[in-house]
């Protein structure tokens, strides 16, 4: 019974249940597994919360390949992916040391390790002993390829995580990005379904990125695709009223206050879709900084307008709650309760609703905080268009041509500022662009640009974001090439590995004994664009071997005295050995464009990328 209270709560509270829940996935997760007699040759740990599995498999290539610890800490993270999808410190899972040390006792022996240093693998380097063990970091460390699930989000990651790897450029820390995808055929609509196999052929589903498929789309006649988004709204419409009869029933309400919820809401104009976890950067409360606006807009006589709000907050997040709160009583303002509505109890069946009968998808996040946002390809497939800040899968969907944008990508230090000026933007996007279009043409006429814009939003989505795209790209990027390198890392009882956490010691041993000087520039200068000139320097390597550093000129367009843009980097070669382990390098320069570069010196370990951005190993001159 003990045991049951583990996984009896999905977001627990108590930071030792918690803890329990990440052992029970990350080393539970990979015993079951074993059980079975399944090995995976690769693991792709989703957040930190798996972070555990690394330790497991340590462990289990140990005793499977006769391994030491030091070399299977080469294999283990040149074979495992680590996917990130929080771009905020605090949502990353921490824990007490005292609190992880007994769950960490038993693989002590397994792995033949302190206690010490297995805590070690997940707190910031520099630490004390007793600091905070990071899921996050553990993860970080244990994995090779890292990566963010948009290209923002990307660069969000590498902001924030930097600290992991002093020394080295923002834009160098290895994490990448892979955006997300969503699952084409889970989300589209019964409705828009016969029209793709009619067009696109009966199995479009299993080959939806070609290129003749996806322009196919632009063949389905504007009247059938109406008509068939008109029957996703009115389906909708039905579903939210059925909903909120059942809501009201639960509270006893009158038999006149539900009788009238045939009436709410209509399925002739124009709906807008806000549905989500309620998180307080999600920012539901966007709409509601003018609530006299957001009321003359939705019940704009001529032009009518409709909202449905749908969701949930974190049991544990008050700030979500009080969210809901604002919005309920918003839509329980008798002059509102026509047009906008709160839908209890959010769940797939209503997710898959509201992405494929609204016709606008509404998303107000507190760039950068939006990792990504799935929601919103999942209406773009079925052509209901986006009205969204420009954060997460967005800033690279974003197209006049198939959606709008709120306000040009900004990010604001004073939230107060932030909220109202982005609301402002928000109404004026409705007001003067988004209801025209739809409106635009005399009623019973189809609204041929907005028509338009749905194919262009089912284009796009089907081409960039559906899961077949990112499968391909996790496949291509990492899967393929980690099978081939496992294959080598194994060989002959993993020698290469082996000689590999030889070669980590020693870099790591004798690191400290480089030395770089002032790069030296031939000639003075001005150059003219075209014109290649030397830069040579001396570099003390100690004990080390040419062989076994990069030495690179890393050069750039100068933004300041002492910071550089738009870089470049390029290999320099020894050309004189000075003796007592000092070397002459240099390399040629060209000049590509014109203006003012500066240019610096580094050196960093030779080999394969997870050796060559190994942390601290990066000396400037």
């Amino acid at each position: 019974p003990e045991a049951r209270e583990i996984t009896a709560r999905l977001y627990a509270g108590e930071p030792k249940i918690r803890l329990a829940q990440e052992v029970l996935l990350g080393i539970g997760g990979m015993r079951a597994l074993a059980a079975m007699d399944i090995f995976p040759s690769i693991c792709h740990m989703n957040e930190g919360h798996s972070a555990f599995s690394a330790l497991e498999r340590l462990a289990q290539f140990r005793e499977r390949y006769h391994l030491d610890l030091k070399t299977a800490l080469q294999i283990i993270p040149r074979c495992t992916v680590f996917t990130t999808h929080t771009p905020v410190a605090a949502g990353h899972d921490s824990f007490p040391a005292d609190l992880v040390k007994p769950f960490i006792r038993p693989l002590q022996e397994r792995l033949g390790v302190s206690e010490k240093e297995i805590l070690s693998w997940g707190q910031s380097s520099g630490s004390d002993k007793d600091a905070p063990f990071s899921m996050f970091i553990l993860g970080l460390r244990m994995s090779q390829y890292c990566n963010g699930v948009s290209r923002l989000h990307g660069r969000t990651a590498r902001k924030m995580w930097a600290h992991i790897w002093p020394g080295r450029p923002e834009d160098e820390i290895p994490i990448t990005h892979v955006t997300n995808g969503m699952h084409v055929s889970t989300f589209i609509s019964p409705e828009i379904w016969p029209l793709f196999e009619r067009h696109l052929g009966p199995e479009w589903y299993m080959s939806s990125r070609r290129q003749e498929n996806i322009s196919r789309i632009d063949e389905i006649y504007d009247e059938e695709l109406w008509r068939a988004h008109e029957m996703s709204r009115t389906r909708l419409i039905r579903i939210c009223r059925y909903l909120l009869k059942q809501q009201y029933q639960r509270r006893n309400a009158p038999k006149s206050v539900i009788d009238r919820i045939e009436t709410v809401l209509d399925p002739e104009i124009l709906t807008i879709a806000f549905a989500r976890r309620f998180a307080s950067y999600k920012r539901a409360h966007l709409l509601l900084q003018d609530p006299e606006r957001l009321a003359n807009i939705l019940n704009n006589q001529t032009r009518p307008v409709q909202i449905i709000f749908a969701g949930m907050a974190h049991p544990l997040d008050n700030d979500g709650k009080q969210i809901i709160k604002r919005l309920i009583e918003f839509v329980h303002r008798p002059e509102i309760r026509q047009r906008a509505v709160f839908i209890e109890g959010y769940d797939m069946a209503l997710a898959r609703s509201l992405v494929q009968g609204a016709d606008v998808w509404l998303n107000t996040p507190r760039r950068p905080f939006e990792a990504c946002g799935t929601s919103g390809m999942k209406a773009a497939i079925n052509g209901v268009l986006n009205v969204s800040i420009l954060d997460g899968w967005w800033c690279e969907g974003y197209s006049e041509e198939r959606g709008w944008r709120i306000g040009g990508g900004e990010e604001y230090v004073d939230y107060a500022y932030q909220d109202a000026t982005e609301s402002q933007a928000l109404y004026n996007v409705l007001e003067n662009e988004v209801i025209p279009c739809f409106y635009e043409e005399p009623e019973g006429e189809l609204p041929k640009r907005w028509i338009q814009m749905m194919k262009a939003s089912m284009k796009m989505a089907m081409e960039n974001f559906c899961s077949l795209r990112m499968l391909a790209e996790y496949e291509q990027r990492f899967y393929a090439p980690i099978i081939q390198r496992l294959k080598t890392l194994l060989k002959k009882n993993g020698l290469e590995a082996s000689n590999l956490a030889l070669q980590e010691k020693r870099l790591h041993d004798l690191w400290k004994d480089i030395r770089i000087g002032l790069p030296v520039q031939a000639g003075k200068g001005p150059f003219r664009v075209g014109e290649t000139f030397e830069v040579t320097v001396e570099v003390g390597l100690g004990e080390l071997n040419p062989e076994e550093v990069c030495v690179e000129l890393y050069n750039g367009q100068m933004r300041s005295v002492d910071a550089l843009q738009d870089i470049h980097t390029i290999p320099m070669a020894v050309i004189e050995s000075l003796g007592n382990g000092n070397y002459r390098y240099g390399c040629q320069v060209p000049c590509r464009l014109s203006g003012r570069y500066g240019f610096t010196v580094r050196t960093m370990p030779a080999g394969d990328d997870y050796l060559k951005y190994s942390p601290r190993l990066i000396t400037w001159s």
